[in-house]
């Protein structure tokens, strides 16, 4: 049996109708609702045959058809037009991720945030990896008599902040001199591989400085320690999830909900298949706990290295179109304003 384009006019109605109004559809309501130049009759056969297929099926008997997840997978993959983020929804995430580019995680619990918002559905950002970090690059900020304020690029992107003393008053020529020496001679190090011969040539260079070499580089070594805390997801929008139909029985909440709380199980689900976009339809789900929902996802990057991804978590009934373009939108975004801080 073939899928002809008949039988993908239904199916799209039969997609759109239930994203859009959680009930099942049947040919009668097919037939008056869409102009597909048929009869009921007519749809209700085609409906036999999508059913056989196994693109749709029948949630309780005497009820219409909803799509299953290979109807939803074949949306996806063939039927759905793509859609073009509306230009205020652009203006937010270009305007909200810029105001936020000092700190990364503030950006990423900011995307995480503003994911849900837009999508009203449950979002899950991943941040970069924090073990074996490599220095990027760092400078120092004038903090009161006797200490400053140390920033440190790595570079994965992430920034960190820490006042460390000085001994002594310095000034911005001697911290920026002490800076461009570490990153003359650090970066794209990690604590790890820096060698003796390294710290020797930093001391040569910056004997008057000593103090502030030695804290830096304790700093240096807490920062980019191999065996840092691993990544988190973010989590933004849970409630969201009690909006939606599909999970008004408050015992399947509730394991939505535990998961929520596992991280690892997390980072698992959205740790991406490949770069880019990805979306994975209900029983495609690696957890059981996601077999009625659908996830998509994409990847972000700093400078073409790819270090985290951003997803939202929805029921299979979600709005694919919009969401995907969201998801999208927002993760070029933020590489860009990444990789902008970056540099």
């Amino acid at each position: 049996m073939q899928m002809d384009e008949r039988k993908r006019k239904i199916l799209r109605a039969i997609v759109q109708d239930y994203i859009a109004t959680a009930e099942p559809i049947g040919s009668r309501t097919i037939a008056r609702k869409f102009d597909l130049g048929v009869s009921s009759a007519t749809i209700r056969n085609e409906m036999a045959d999508l059913e056989d297929l196994g693109f749709i099926e029948q949630p309780y008997t005497s009820a219409g058809r909803i799509p299953s997840d290979a109807g939803y997978r074949y949306f996806v993959d063939c039927l759905m037009d793509p859609q073009v983020l509306n230009p205020e929804d652009m203006e937010i995430i270009e305007r909200e991720s810029t105001k936020r580019i000092n700190e990364l995680q503030e950006v990423i619990a900011h995307t995480s945030k503003l994911l849900s918002e837009l999508t009203n559905l449950t979002s899950l950002v991943l941040g970069p990896h924090k073990g074996k970090s490599t220095f990027g690059k760092m400078h120092f900020l004038p903090y009161q008599p006797g200490q400053v304020i140390m920033v440190i690029v790595k570079e994965n992107g992430v920034v960190e902040n820490h006042i460390i003393d000085v001994g002594e008053n310095l000034t911005a020529e001697e911290l920026q001199q002490v800076a461009g020496v570490f990153n003359q001679k650090m970066r794209g190090y990690s604590i790890s591989q820096v060698k003796r011969s390294m710290l020797h040539e930093i001391y040569s260079e910056l004997s008057r400085q000593r103090l502030l070499i030695d804290n830096a580089l304790d700093m240096l070594r807490a920062i980019l320690d191999d065996n840092e805390e691993e990544e988190r997801i973010h989590l933004g929008g849970t409630l969201n999830m009690l909006n939606q139909p599909e999970f008004k029985d408050l015992s399947k909440v509730k394991t939505l909900f535990k998961v929520f709380e596992e991280n690892e199980s997390l980072k698992k689900v959205l740790t991406p298949r490949q770069e880019g976009l990805n979306v994975t339809i209900g029983g495609e789900n690696t957890l059981k706990e996601f077999r009625d929902c659908s996830i998509i996802s994409a990847t972000y990057k700093v400078n073409g290295l790819m270090i985290g991804a951003v997803g939202v978590l929805g029921p299979t009934r979600m709005d694919y179109a919009k969401v995907i373009a969201i998801v999208d939108f927002m993760t070029r975004s933020l590489t860009e304003v990444l990789t902008k801080r970056r540099r």
